[in-house]
């Protein structure tokens, strides 16, 4: 299967950064603003997220940039270390700290995450985002667009911050916002369909457009006016000497200090614990299931971690809010990041006043369309007919995320799955047996063990990514008793890689001998079935 080249890519890409571009600007500001940083901080972390993590990650699709998950470490970190100078040195050292990671190999952790947790993830990261957009689509931005935790910085929570701002709409917001999720639904939906140059101009650029166009026309009427406060809000310089006079650098003297280097274990472990999530995330959703190297990754980010703190950016890390955006969009390589991240630089040194003119109700729609896409109803469904094994664990991840936070949601998720394949284990050996090694005939056999679970995840995906193109492969599950749904994912999600390298898999089970399956979770459900 031939790859498409460059100018193909970036008929994809180009467009989707666009979009990124769009879903990132907010957020780089709120979780700023969330985190009790100076804005123009979480701009810098969005701008290295993008150009220089981008440029040096193994992933296509995946996009980096501050995280909420971040924003309650930060706001008490500066208090803690007397400033956000003295913070950035522990930025600078988290980075350093997360390089060692990479180098011990310590990406390796991202696999041993059930996918039923990874689905929670994504759902209860989807349903959260729509839930906290809900007031800024309507005109109310008391607690800012960055915060994701279920308790809000502005002293409501989720669900109280929703119901209290139903009494503060704003016509004008709420109007624009309308406007602009019809452009997108209709443009995604109809228009797109239409003609290729719908598929071009993205509808989110279209949406944009149009709140700033409404905003300039507004601007006199009292009743659809848009104040201020509910605007794009970018630092804008006067002269060079006012913008450059907006970075920050570390004090240095400040690592001398105990609780610096706290806080630095603190951000490395977080950060690299979210990326090594979005990761996994990230790869289940790319359509062509590329599967990123996480070592590779925790390098890129620790680089990227020390030069944001070098120059007064935020913390930074891989993001499935703008990841999912970038996937959803047709994003196809890493060029799609990186343009994302020029974009920010671009526009945040030569059109701030254009861009302060953009309603946070537009780009509220987009998030809420971002939203919906992550956390689609029918999912609910498909986990559920998987059995209780999967279903359980996929519910409490999302409960969690949705009334505490993201990383207390997943380790909730991860600890039920966990038991979940206790109570079903028996004290078996969980091990992947691999033949004909020694013999150079480019025929290699896979003999399952009696149960296979998402803790053997990390050892096939290592073998099945060494098969040589043009090998043959026998798998044999005739023993096997119990195969986690996570393995059956990886093996569904290797029939794609198998066709563009031109292996061969015979698999062998009970039920006979079947070549190339065209679905494992076909055979495997029929299987279940008939016994």
């Amino acid at each position: 299967m031939e790859k498409p080249g460059f100018v193909s890519n970036m008929k994809s890409d180009f467009p989707a950064s666009i979009v990124v571009f769009f879903v990132a600007l907010p957020l780089c500001l709120g979780i700023a603003l969330a985190s009790g940083a100076p804005l123009f901080s979480g701009l810098i972390a969005g701008i290295i997220g993008g150009i220089v993590v981008g440029a040096l990650s193994g992933s296509k699709i995946g996009v980096s940039g501050p995280a909420a998950g971040l924003a309650a470490i930060v706001l008490t970190s500066i208090g803690t270390l007397g400033g956000f100078e003295n913070f950035l040195v522990a930025v600078v050292l988290g980075g350093i700290i997360q390089l060692i990671f990479g180098l011990l190999k310590a990406g390796v952790i991202g696999y041993y995450f059930p996918s039923s947790v990874i689905k929670g993830m994504l759902t209860g990261i989807g349903i959260i985002i729509i839930l906290k957009q809900i007031p800024h689509f309507i005109g109310y931005d008391a607690d800012p667009g960055g915060d994701f935790a279920f308790f809000q910085v502005d002293g409501q929570n989720t669900f109280s911050g929703i119901f209290n701002s139903l009494n503060f709409i704003q016509p004008g917001s709420a109007l624009i916002g309308l406007i602009g999720l019809t452009i997108l639904l209709l443009w995604e939906n109809v228009l797109a369909k239409k003609a290729k140059i719908f598929q071009v101009i993205q509808g989110p650029l279209v949406a944009v457009v149009a709140g700033i166009i409404f905003f300039l026309v507004t601007g006199s009427n009292n009743s659809l006016s848009i104040s201020s406060t509910h605007l794009v809000s970018v630092p804008v310089p006067d002269d060079l000497t006012s913008f450059l006079s907006q970075f920050s650098f570390p004090n240095f003297a400040a690592i001398a200090n105990p609780e610096v280097w706290v806080v630095a274990f603190t951000i490395a472990l977080v950060a690299s614990l979210e990326t090594l999530l979005c990761v996994e995330a990230t790869d289940k959703l790319d359509p062509h299931k590329n599967v990123t190297p996480t070592n590779r990754e925790l390098l890129a980010q620790g680089t990227g971690n020390i030069i944001s703190g070098l120059i007064g950016g935020l913390p930074i890390t891989q993001v499935i809010v703008r990841s999912s955006a970038n996937i959803q969009s047709g994003g196809r390589t890493k060029m799609s990041a990186i343009i994302h991240g020029l974009f920010l630089l671009i526009s945040v040194i030569l059109i701030p006043n254009l861009l302060n003119k953009i309603p946070l109700s537009v780009l509220a729609a987009i998030l809420l369309v971002v939203g919906f896409k992550l956390a689609k109803p029918g999912l609910f469904k498909t986990m559920y007919n998987l059995g209780w094994k999967q279903f359980v664990p996929f519910m409490v991840t999302v409960l969690g995320i949705i009334f505490t936070d993201l990383l207390v949601g997943i380790g909730l998720g991860l600890l039920v799955g966990i038991v979940v394949i206790l109570i079903k284990s028996y004290q078996n050996s969980h091990f992947l047996h691999k033949e004909g090694e020694d013999i150079d005939d480019n025929k290699v056999k896979m003999t399952f063990a009696e149960e296979v679970t998402f803790f053997n995840k990390g050892a096939i995906l290592k073998e099945l990514d060494r098969l040589a193109p043009d090998s043959f492969l026998e798998l044999d599950v005739t023993n096997t008793k119990y195969l986690d749904n996570d393995i059956i994912e990886i093996l569904d999600d290797f029939i794609l890689k198998a066709e563009e390298r031109n292996i061969s898999i015979k698999l062998v089970s009970q039920r006979g001998v079947v070549v190339n399956p065209e679905s494992y979770f076909k055979f495997f459900s029929d299987k279940r079935k008939a016994s």
